[in-house]
Protein backbone atom coordinates (compact mmCIF):
# COMPACT_ATOMS: atom_id res chain seq x y z
CA UNK A 1 0.00 0.00 0.00
CA UNK A 2 3.30 2.08 0.68
CA UNK A 3 4.26 1.63 -2.34
CA UNK A 4 1.53 2.24 -4.12
CA UNK A 5 1.02 5.74 -1.93
CA UNK A 6 4.49 6.77 -3.68
CA UNK A 7 3.80 5.88 -6.61
CA UNK A 8 0.67 8.14 -6.81
CA UNK A 9 2.63 11.11 -5.46
CA UNK A 10 5.60 10.66 -7.56
CA UNK A 11 3.29 10.69 -10.68
CA UNK A 12 1.25 13.76 -9.30
CA UNK A 13 4.90 15.35 -8.74
CA UNK A 14 6.19 14.73 -12.92
CA UNK A 15 2.15 16.07 -13.45
CA UNK A 16 3.28 19.52 -12.05
CA UNK A 17 6.69 19.89 -13.67
CA UNK A 18 5.06 19.13 -16.97
CA UNK A 19 2.48 21.63 -16.54
CA UNK A 20 4.63 24.23 -14.91
CA UNK A 21 6.95 23.76 -18.10
CA UNK A 22 4.67 23.69 -20.70
CA UNK A 23 2.92 27.26 -19.06
CA UNK A 24 6.70 28.66 -19.37
CA UNK A 25 7.09 27.80 -22.88
CA UNK A 26 3.85 28.73 -23.64
CA UNK A 27 4.43 32.39 -22.16
CA UNK A 28 7.69 32.84 -23.97
CA UNK A 29 5.61 31.93 -27.14
CA UNK A 30 3.52 34.61 -26.63
CA UNK A 31 5.56 37.42 -25.76
CA UNK A 32 7.68 36.48 -28.48
CA UNK A 33 4.39 37.17 -30.76
CA UNK A 34 5.04 40.05 -33.73
CA UNK A 35 1.94 41.81 -31.68
CA UNK A 36 3.82 41.36 -29.00
CA UNK A 37 7.70 42.69 -28.89
CA UNK A 38 8.32 45.05 -26.18
CA UNK A 39 8.98 48.04 -28.06
CA UNK A 40 12.73 48.73 -29.21
CA UNK A 41 14.66 51.96 -30.84
CA UNK A 42 16.45 50.35 -33.74
CA UNK A 43 17.56 52.00 -36.85
CA UNK A 44 13.81 50.95 -38.44
CA UNK A 45 12.21 53.13 -35.52
CA UNK A 46 13.68 56.19 -37.28
CA UNK A 47 11.71 58.41 -40.13
CA UNK A 48 12.51 61.37 -41.95
CA UNK A 49 10.21 64.26 -41.13
CA UNK A 50 9.78 67.87 -42.55
CA UNK A 51 13.71 67.31 -43.44
CA UNK A 52 14.39 66.49 -40.31
CA UNK A 53 15.70 62.76 -39.10
CA UNK A 54 14.19 62.52 -35.66
CA UNK A 55 14.07 59.40 -33.66
CA UNK A 56 10.67 58.12 -33.33
CA UNK A 57 9.47 57.33 -30.16
CA UNK A 58 8.22 53.97 -29.06
CA UNK A 59 4.87 53.39 -26.98
CA UNK A 60 6.22 56.49 -24.54
CA UNK A 61 6.40 53.94 -21.30
CA UNK A 62 8.72 51.87 -22.90
CA UNK A 63 11.55 53.81 -23.84
CA UNK A 64 14.98 52.09 -23.52
CA UNK A 65 17.98 53.36 -21.87
CA UNK A 66 19.71 55.97 -24.17
CA UNK A 67 22.91 58.24 -23.85
CA UNK A 68 22.35 61.20 -21.46
CA UNK A 69 21.55 64.32 -22.55
CA UNK A 70 24.63 67.05 -23.51
CA UNK A 71 23.61 70.83 -23.79
CA UNK A 72 26.08 70.54 -26.69
CA UNK A 73 24.29 68.30 -28.71
CA UNK A 74 22.32 69.21 -31.89
CA UNK A 75 21.15 72.15 -32.61
CA UNK A 76 21.92 75.17 -29.82
CA UNK A 77 18.14 75.99 -27.97
CA UNK A 78 17.70 78.29 -25.41
CA UNK A 79 17.95 77.11 -22.06
CA UNK A 80 16.43 79.80 -20.15
CA UNK A 81 13.09 80.34 -22.27
CA UNK A 82 10.81 81.84 -19.58
CA UNK A 83 12.59 84.80 -18.22
CA UNK A 84 10.45 86.88 -20.02
CA UNK A 85 7.56 85.67 -18.47
CA UNK A 86 5.83 88.10 -16.60
CA UNK A 87 3.72 86.44 -13.80
CA UNK A 88 2.14 89.92 -12.39
CA UNK A 89 -0.10 89.94 -15.90
CA UNK A 90 -2.07 86.91 -17.64
CA UNK A 91 -5.84 86.89 -17.55
CA UNK A 92 -8.76 85.43 -15.38
CA UNK A 93 -11.62 82.70 -16.31
CA UNK A 94 -14.73 84.00 -15.66
CA UNK A 95 -15.47 83.56 -12.02
CA UNK A 96 -12.00 84.78 -11.03
CA UNK A 97 -10.47 81.06 -10.15
CA UNK A 98 -7.54 80.28 -12.73
CA UNK A 99 -5.24 82.51 -14.19
CA UNK A 100 -4.01 81.80 -17.55
CA UNK A 101 -1.35 82.97 -19.32
CA UNK A 102 -1.44 82.92 -23.43
CA UNK A 103 2.03 81.85 -25.22
CA UNK A 104 4.35 81.66 -22.80
CA UNK A 105 6.70 79.93 -24.84
CA UNK A 106 6.30 79.82 -28.29
CA UNK A 107 7.05 76.58 -30.49
CA UNK A 108 10.47 78.17 -33.14
CA UNK A 109 8.02 76.87 -36.31
CA UNK A 110 4.54 77.30 -34.74
CA UNK A 111 3.79 80.49 -36.55
CA UNK A 112 4.86 79.07 -40.09
CA UNK A 113 3.05 75.58 -39.09
CA UNK A 114 -0.05 77.62 -38.47
CA UNK A 115 0.03 79.47 -41.84
CA UNK A 116 0.52 75.87 -43.68
CA UNK A 117 -1.63 74.07 -42.23
CA UNK A 118 -5.17 74.70 -41.62
CA UNK A 119 -5.50 72.48 -38.59
CA UNK A 120 -4.02 72.64 -35.34
CA UNK A 121 -3.97 70.07 -32.53
CA UNK A 122 -5.10 71.66 -29.08
CA UNK A 123 -4.31 69.19 -26.36
CA UNK A 124 -4.50 69.73 -22.05
CA UNK A 125 -2.25 68.37 -19.53
CA UNK A 126 -0.20 68.82 -16.06
CA UNK A 127 3.53 67.48 -15.11
CA UNK A 128 2.40 64.56 -14.37
CA UNK A 129 1.25 63.60 -17.96
CA UNK A 130 3.32 65.90 -20.30
CA UNK A 131 5.65 63.07 -21.32
CA UNK A 132 2.95 61.81 -23.59
CA UNK A 133 3.59 65.46 -25.83
CA UNK A 134 6.94 63.39 -27.03
CA UNK A 135 5.09 61.26 -29.31
CA UNK A 136 2.00 63.30 -29.70
CA UNK A 137 4.96 65.72 -31.15
CA UNK A 138 6.94 63.15 -33.63
CA UNK A 139 3.09 61.86 -34.86
CA UNK A 140 1.64 64.96 -35.61
CA UNK A 141 3.42 67.49 -37.95
CA UNK A 142 1.72 70.85 -37.73
CA UNK A 143 1.02 73.03 -34.99
CA UNK A 144 0.39 71.98 -31.34
CA UNK A 145 -1.33 74.49 -28.56
CA UNK A 146 -0.45 72.78 -25.42
CA UNK A 147 -2.01 74.29 -21.82
CA UNK A 148 -0.60 73.05 -19.05
CA UNK A 149 -1.61 73.64 -15.62
CA UNK A 150 0.45 74.06 -12.20
CA UNK A 151 -0.04 75.02 -8.99
CA UNK A 152 2.69 77.46 -7.10
CA UNK A 153 6.36 78.43 -7.92
CA UNK A 154 7.54 75.00 -6.90
CA UNK A 155 5.47 73.11 -9.77
CA UNK A 156 5.82 75.68 -12.28
CA UNK A 157 9.55 75.86 -12.12
CA UNK A 158 9.86 71.85 -12.27
CA UNK A 159 7.49 72.38 -15.28
CA UNK A 160 9.38 75.39 -16.90
CA UNK A 161 13.16 72.71 -16.28
CA UNK A 162 10.70 69.41 -17.70
CA UNK A 163 10.03 71.82 -21.24
CA UNK A 164 12.96 73.02 -21.41
CA UNK A 165 14.62 69.18 -21.30
CA UNK A 166 11.54 68.51 -24.07
CA UNK A 167 12.89 71.35 -26.27
CA UNK A 168 16.59 70.18 -26.07
CA UNK A 169 16.14 66.56 -26.74
CA UNK A 170 13.11 66.51 -29.50
CA UNK A 171 13.22 68.88 -32.00
CA UNK A 172 9.31 67.75 -32.84
CA UNK A 173 8.69 69.50 -29.70
CA UNK A 174 10.66 72.85 -29.91
CA UNK A 175 9.37 73.56 -33.28
CA UNK A 176 5.97 72.70 -33.05
CA UNK A 177 4.48 72.92 -29.37
CA UNK A 178 3.26 76.27 -27.80
CA UNK A 179 2.86 76.38 -24.34
CA UNK A 180 0.54 78.08 -22.52
CA UNK A 181 0.14 78.21 -18.79
CA UNK A 182 -2.80 78.46 -16.13
CA UNK A 183 -2.42 78.66 -12.46
CA UNK A 184 -5.54 78.12 -9.61
CA UNK A 185 -6.32 81.61 -7.65
CA UNK A 186 -5.12 79.60 -3.98
CA UNK A 187 -1.81 78.38 -5.75
CA UNK A 188 -0.77 81.41 -8.05
CA UNK A 189 2.94 81.07 -9.56
CA UNK A 190 4.92 84.67 -8.54
CA UNK A 191 8.52 83.85 -9.54
CA UNK A 192 9.88 82.52 -12.41
CA UNK A 193 13.96 80.66 -11.02
CA UNK A 194 16.45 80.24 -13.93
CA UNK A 195 16.65 76.42 -15.52
CA UNK A 196 19.03 74.42 -13.23
CA UNK A 197 21.76 73.78 -16.20
CA UNK A 198 23.60 70.95 -14.54
CA UNK A 199 20.32 69.49 -13.69
CA UNK A 200 19.26 69.68 -17.60
CA UNK A 201 22.52 68.06 -18.60
CA UNK A 202 21.97 64.84 -16.65
CA UNK A 203 18.67 64.28 -17.72
CA UNK A 204 18.30 61.46 -20.27
CA UNK A 205 16.85 62.49 -23.47
CA UNK A 206 14.96 58.96 -24.16
CA UNK A 207 13.26 58.75 -21.22
CA UNK A 208 10.63 61.44 -20.66
CA UNK A 209 8.36 59.76 -18.02
CA UNK A 210 11.36 58.58 -15.64
CA UNK A 211 12.39 63.04 -15.93
CA UNK A 212 9.24 63.36 -15.03
CA UNK A 213 8.77 60.87 -12.16
CA UNK A 214 12.08 61.77 -11.02
CA UNK A 215 11.09 65.44 -10.55
CA UNK A 216 7.67 64.76 -9.03
CA UNK A 217 10.09 63.43 -6.13
CA UNK A 218 10.96 66.88 -5.54
CA UNK A 219 7.21 68.65 -5.68
CA UNK A 220 6.71 69.90 -1.79
CA UNK A 221 4.47 67.18 -0.22
CA UNK A 222 1.96 70.50 0.56
CA UNK A 223 1.28 71.14 -3.46
CA UNK A 224 0.71 67.27 -4.06
CA UNK A 225 -1.51 66.88 -1.30
CA UNK A 226 -3.79 70.04 -2.26
CA UNK A 227 -3.45 68.57 -6.10
CA UNK A 228 -5.29 65.90 -4.64
CA UNK A 229 -8.18 67.31 -3.01
CA UNK A 230 -8.60 70.29 -5.63
CA UNK A 231 -10.20 69.40 -8.66
CA UNK A 232 -8.47 69.56 -12.10
CA UNK A 233 -9.79 72.26 -14.17
CA UNK A 234 -10.26 70.63 -17.78
CA UNK A 235 -12.58 72.55 -19.23
CA UNK A 236 -10.26 75.83 -18.68
CA UNK A 237 -7.23 74.11 -20.34
CA UNK A 238 -9.74 73.01 -23.36
CA UNK A 239 -10.41 76.17 -24.10
CA UNK A 240 -7.03 77.50 -23.13
CA UNK A 241 -5.68 75.45 -25.98
CA UNK A 242 -8.10 75.48 -28.17
CA UNK A 243 -7.94 79.32 -28.84
CA UNK A 244 -4.24 79.30 -29.12
CA UNK A 245 -4.75 77.70 -32.36
CA UNK A 246 -4.19 80.53 -35.15
CA UNK A 247 -5.51 77.67 -37.91
CA UNK A 248 -9.25 77.65 -38.99
CA UNK A 249 -9.86 74.13 -37.81
CA UNK A 250 -8.71 72.57 -33.97
CA UNK A 251 -8.52 69.07 -33.37
CA UNK A 252 -9.19 69.24 -29.95
CA UNK A 253 -8.02 66.23 -27.59
CA UNK A 254 -6.15 64.73 -24.16
CA UNK A 255 -2.34 64.73 -23.90
CA UNK A 256 -2.32 60.98 -23.68
CA UNK A 257 -4.46 60.44 -26.54
CA UNK A 258 -1.60 59.84 -29.71
CA UNK A 259 -2.66 60.91 -33.34
CA UNK A 260 -1.85 58.10 -36.01
CA UNK A 261 1.14 58.62 -38.26
CA UNK A 262 0.53 61.53 -40.73
CA UNK A 263 -2.59 62.45 -39.55
CA UNK A 264 -2.21 66.20 -39.87
CA UNK A 265 -1.13 66.36 -43.57
CA UNK A 266 -4.27 63.29 -44.40
CA UNK A 267 -6.43 66.23 -42.77
CA UNK A 268 -5.24 68.77 -43.82
CA UNK A 269 -5.86 67.78 -47.37
CA UNK A 270 -9.43 66.48 -46.61
CA UNK A 271 -10.18 69.76 -45.28
CA UNK A 272 -9.17 71.75 -47.86
CA UNK A 273 -11.75 70.04 -50.24
CA UNK A 274 -14.42 68.95 -48.06
CA UNK A 275 -17.82 70.75 -48.46
CA UNK A 276 -20.12 70.87 -45.25
CA UNK A 277 -23.42 71.88 -45.65
CA UNK A 278 -24.52 73.33 -42.40
CA UNK A 279 -22.21 72.92 -39.31
CA UNK A 280 -20.14 69.45 -39.05
CA UNK A 281 -17.47 67.73 -37.04
CA UNK A 282 -15.27 65.03 -38.12
CA UNK A 283 -15.04 62.29 -35.60
CA UNK A 284 -11.51 60.34 -35.54
CA UNK A 285 -11.95 56.68 -33.68
CA UNK A 286 -10.27 56.61 -30.70
CA UNK A 287 -8.44 53.31 -29.56
CA UNK A 288 -6.81 51.46 -26.08
CA UNK A 289 -3.76 49.76 -27.39
CA UNK A 290 -2.04 46.73 -25.43
CA UNK A 291 1.31 48.26 -23.88
CA UNK A 292 3.00 44.97 -25.68
CA UNK A 293 2.41 46.04 -29.31
CA UNK A 294 3.96 48.73 -31.68
CA UNK A 295 2.00 51.25 -32.11
CA UNK A 296 -0.39 50.68 -35.43
CA UNK A 297 1.12 52.03 -38.78
CA UNK A 298 -2.39 52.16 -40.26
CA UNK A 299 -5.78 51.10 -39.97
CA UNK A 300 -4.91 47.78 -41.27
CA UNK A 301 -2.87 46.68 -38.40
CA UNK A 302 -4.93 48.77 -35.56
CA UNK A 303 -8.16 46.64 -37.22
CA UNK A 304 -5.78 43.36 -36.71
CA UNK A 305 -5.05 44.02 -33.27
CA UNK A 306 -8.27 44.85 -32.36
CA UNK A 307 -9.73 41.22 -33.70
CA UNK A 308 -6.97 39.40 -32.09
CA UNK A 309 -7.98 41.69 -28.55
CA UNK A 310 -4.84 43.90 -28.20
CA UNK A 311 -6.68 47.00 -29.31
CA UNK A 312 -10.49 48.18 -28.81
CA UNK A 313 -12.23 51.05 -28.52
CA UNK A 314 -11.57 53.62 -25.88
CA UNK A 315 -13.41 53.12 -22.59
CA UNK A 316 -15.02 50.53 -23.96
CA UNK A 317 -14.84 48.58 -20.52
CA UNK A 318 -14.75 51.34 -18.15
CA UNK A 319 -18.00 53.68 -19.78
CA UNK A 320 -18.60 51.96 -23.29
CA UNK A 321 -20.68 55.35 -23.66
CA UNK A 322 -17.82 57.22 -24.65
CA UNK A 323 -17.06 56.40 -28.16
CA UNK A 324 -20.43 54.29 -28.70
CA UNK A 325 -22.38 56.26 -31.02
CA UNK A 326 -19.25 56.37 -33.30
CA UNK A 327 -20.10 52.41 -34.66
CA UNK A 328 -16.49 51.17 -34.30
CA UNK A 329 -17.63 48.16 -35.64
CA UNK A 330 -18.79 50.07 -39.35
CA UNK A 331 -15.80 51.53 -39.11
CA UNK A 332 -13.54 48.48 -38.75
CA UNK A 333 -14.96 46.41 -41.38
CA UNK A 334 -13.85 48.38 -44.24
CA UNK A 335 -10.33 48.34 -44.00
CA UNK A 336 -9.50 48.70 -47.33
CA UNK A 337 -10.87 52.00 -48.19
CA UNK A 338 -7.43 53.69 -49.07
CA UNK A 339 -5.30 55.63 -47.72
CA UNK A 340 -6.87 59.91 -48.36
CA UNK A 341 -8.80 60.45 -45.11
CA UNK A 342 -12.35 60.88 -45.94
CA UNK A 343 -15.50 60.13 -44.08
CA UNK A 344 -16.63 56.54 -43.73
CA UNK A 345 -19.98 57.65 -42.26
CA UNK A 346 -22.54 59.56 -40.27
CA UNK A 347 -23.48 59.31 -36.31
CA UNK A 348 -26.48 58.74 -36.23
CA UNK A 349 -27.49 57.59 -32.89
CA UNK A 350 -26.01 60.03 -30.80
CA UNK A 351 -27.04 60.15 -27.23
CA UNK A 352 -25.69 62.29 -24.50
CA UNK A 353 -23.10 60.97 -22.58
CA UNK A 354 -20.77 60.82 -25.90
CA UNK A 355 -17.80 62.24 -25.68
CA UNK A 356 -16.06 61.47 -29.15
CA UNK A 357 -12.17 63.39 -30.00
CA UNK A 358 -13.36 65.50 -33.61
CA UNK A 359 -11.87 67.95 -35.63
CA UNK A 360 -13.87 71.04 -36.33
CA UNK A 361 -13.31 75.11 -36.92
CA UNK A 362 -12.89 76.92 -34.42
CA UNK A 363 -16.62 78.65 -34.36
CA UNK A 364 -17.70 75.59 -31.96
CA UNK A 365 -19.06 76.47 -28.40
CA UNK A 366 -16.60 76.28 -25.69
CA UNK A 367 -16.12 73.60 -22.90
CA UNK A 368 -18.27 75.39 -19.92
CA UNK A 369 -15.52 76.04 -17.20
CA UNK A 370 -18.06 75.56 -14.28
CA UNK A 371 -17.23 71.98 -14.68
CA UNK A 372 -13.86 71.35 -12.70
CA UNK A 373 -12.23 67.64 -12.31
CA UNK A 374 -14.61 64.86 -13.17
CA UNK A 375 -18.03 64.22 -14.41
CA UNK A 376 -19.66 66.08 -17.49
CA UNK A 377 -16.65 67.99 -18.53
CA UNK A 378 -16.78 66.77 -22.79
CA UNK A 379 -19.91 65.03 -23.05
CA UNK A 380 -21.84 68.72 -21.97
CA UNK A 381 -20.06 70.36 -25.14
CA UNK A 382 -20.36 67.69 -27.57
CA UNK A 383 -23.84 67.59 -26.71
CA UNK A 384 -24.87 71.45 -26.87
CA UNK A 385 -22.99 71.07 -30.54
CA UNK A 386 -25.74 68.51 -31.56
CA UNK A 387 -28.45 70.92 -30.25
CA UNK A 388 -27.17 73.53 -32.11
CA UNK A 389 -27.52 71.18 -35.35
CA UNK A 390 -23.58 70.20 -35.54
CA UNK A 391 -23.49 66.81 -37.41
CA UNK A 392 -20.92 64.30 -36.60
CA UNK A 393 -19.06 62.53 -39.19
CA UNK A 394 -16.67 59.64 -38.61
CA UNK A 395 -13.46 59.87 -40.54
CA UNK A 396 -11.42 57.30 -41.91
CA UNK A 397 -8.62 55.89 -41.61
CA UNK A 398 -7.46 58.38 -39.47
CA UNK A 399 -7.22 57.26 -35.90
CA UNK A 400 -6.01 58.58 -32.40
CA UNK A 401 -4.42 55.66 -29.38
CA UNK A 402 -4.46 55.48 -26.01
CA UNK A 403 -1.91 53.09 -24.42
CA UNK A 404 -3.00 50.64 -22.27
CA UNK A 405 -6.36 48.33 -21.76
CA UNK A 406 -8.41 49.92 -19.23
CA UNK A 407 -10.34 47.45 -16.66
CA UNK A 408 -13.39 49.14 -14.96
CA UNK A 409 -12.81 49.65 -11.30
CA UNK A 410 -14.37 51.22 -7.82
CA UNK A 411 -14.56 54.67 -8.51
CA UNK A 412 -12.64 56.86 -5.67
CA UNK A 413 -14.27 58.89 -3.15
CA UNK A 414 -12.86 62.09 -4.28
CA UNK A 415 -13.97 61.48 -8.07
CA UNK A 416 -17.55 60.94 -6.88
CA UNK A 417 -17.22 64.38 -4.58
CA UNK A 418 -16.41 66.01 -7.94
CA UNK A 419 -18.95 63.86 -9.74
CA UNK A 420 -21.29 64.93 -7.58
CA UNK A 421 -20.71 68.45 -7.88
CA UNK A 422 -20.72 69.09 -11.73
CA UNK A 423 -24.11 66.84 -11.41
CA UNK A 424 -25.66 69.66 -10.41
CA UNK A 425 -24.47 71.96 -12.85
CA UNK A 426 -25.82 69.90 -15.19
CA UNK A 427 -29.25 70.36 -14.36
CA UNK A 428 -28.29 74.42 -14.86
CA UNK A 429 -26.53 73.46 -18.14
CA UNK A 430 -29.33 71.61 -19.61
CA UNK A 431 -31.82 74.56 -19.10
CA UNK A 432 -29.38 76.84 -20.37
CA UNK A 433 -29.01 75.05 -23.81
CA UNK A 434 -32.78 74.69 -24.22
CA UNK A 435 -33.18 79.12 -23.80
CA UNK A 436 -30.49 79.52 -25.75
CA UNK A 437 -31.27 77.08 -29.03
CA UNK A 438 -34.96 76.75 -28.30
CA UNK A 439 -34.58 73.00 -28.61
CA UNK A 440 -34.65 69.74 -26.35
CA UNK A 441 -34.01 66.77 -29.04
CA UNK A 442 -33.00 64.70 -26.82
CA UNK A 443 -35.59 65.38 -23.79
CA UNK A 444 -33.00 66.61 -21.77
CA UNK A 445 -35.37 68.79 -19.85
CA UNK A 446 -38.31 67.49 -19.28
CA UNK A 447 -36.79 64.16 -17.80
CA UNK A 448 -34.13 65.69 -15.80
CA UNK A 449 -36.50 64.72 -12.69
CA UNK A 450 -35.71 61.08 -13.98
CA UNK A 451 -32.11 61.51 -14.02
CA UNK A 452 -31.12 61.42 -10.67
CA UNK A 453 -32.96 57.62 -10.63
CA UNK A 454 -29.80 56.59 -13.57
CA UNK A 455 -27.62 53.82 -12.40
CA UNK A 456 -24.18 56.39 -11.69
CA UNK A 457 -22.21 54.39 -14.60
CA UNK A 458 -24.08 55.64 -16.62
CA UNK A 459 -24.21 58.99 -15.39
CA UNK A 460 -20.80 60.98 -16.65
CA UNK A 461 -17.35 60.46 -17.77
CA UNK A 462 -15.56 63.08 -18.31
Amino acid sequence: MVQVGCRLWNLSIVSVLVLTIYNVLLTVRLMHAPECILPQVTKSDTYQHTGVKDAHPPPFHKHPALPNLTLSAGKSVDEQPFQNLDLRLGRWDARHLIKMFDFALVGDKFPSLSEKYVVCLATQSSLEKLFSLVQVAHHWSGPISAAVYAAGDEELNLLMLYIVYLRKCHQAVRDRVSFHFAFPKEKLARSVRSVDLAELAAMNCFKPEAMVQQLLKKRPMSISKWRFKNPYPQNHLRNLARKNCQSGYVFLTDVDIIPSMRMCEGLDVFLRHVTCEGRCAYVIPTYELDERVRFPTNKSELVRLANKGLARPFHHKVFIYNQYATNISRWQSTVTDGPEVHISHRVTNFEFLYEPFYVALDTVPPHDERFLGYGFTRNTQVYEMFVADYEFHVLSPAFTCHWGLQQKRTRPLWRENQNSANRRHLELFKKEVFARYGKDPLHMVARASKDANKPKDKQTHS
